[in-house]
């Protein structure tokens, strides 16, 4: 059953997106080069506009038209409607294709996060190279996220809100699981017994068993040198 809209509903959604706080909003989010959080758009709203509603209104409005208002990891950001990716899409361009070693080690760090280097080789069975996981990291589609408190200390690996922006995913927990995937013809074959996919953790706290990386961690890394700043 769907939503009967009265007027006055109408008339009352028309006052919310003419509002200034709206108005506000819209600006903010088109001006932002990365995807903004309700917290930073509260702190510049007037005081007492209800941010929240504001955003669901947006969202709906323009559901419908070449851009869209979507949420991102809790983030909001204006992104071109799915279906008119071709129209603006340059000609000539095009997009970098990453190896089938590379599909699947984003695919083992989507599903499994937080996971480390020997695990996601435990599971393809078969070594990983450093070059695979670094076209990941330059891609901005997968991040450290700490070290395990095992021996050895091995970093831990976990996707990005990048990695959802890309993909169209409001939040990791949007990953499609076994059945979606078969039927859109993504499984073919003969598809191991008990094959899973698990459901990763929505938040991105550290797990029990992860400590955070520190200014030494990233200098072993590679990522900063020494006593110098974390890139932003």
């Amino acid at each position: 059953m769907t939503d009967v809209i009265t007027p006055e509903t109408q008339a009352l959604l028309g006052d919310i997106l003419n509002s200034d706080a709206a108005r506000a909003a819209e600006a903010l989010i088109f001006a932002s080069a990365n995807p903004v959080s309700e917290h930073y758009l509260t702190e510049r709203l007037p005081r007492g506009a209800d941010v929240p509603r504001i955003l669901a209104e947006l969202s709906r409005f323009y559901a419908a038209r070449g851009v869209n208002l979507v949420k991102i990891d809790g983030f909001w950001a204006f992104r071109t409607a799915a279906d008119l990716s071709f129209a603006v899409r340059q000609e000539g361009q095009e997009p970098k294709k990453l190896s089938r070693a590379a599909l699947e080690v984003l695919a083992i760090i989507a599903y499994h996060q937080p996971v480390t280097r020997a695990e996601i080789e435990d599971i393809r069975g078969v070594q990983t190279s450093k070059g695979t996981l670094d076209v990941l990291l330059e891609a901005g589609w997968v991040k450290f996220r700490g070290r395990r408190r095992t021996p050895g200390r091995p970093v831990t690996f976990g996707t990005t809100r990048d990695f959802l922006d890309h993909f169209g995913l409001e939040e990791i927990r949007d990953l499609p699981g076994i059945e979606e995937l078969k039927a859109a013809g993504l499984l073919t074959g003969r598809i191991p017994a008990g094959l899973s996919a698990p459901i990763p953790k929505s938040d991105d706290e550290l797990s029990g068993d992860e400590d955070p990386i520190t200014q030494l961690d990233l200098e072993e890394l590679g990522l900063l040198t020494p006593g110098g700043e974390a890139d932003e």
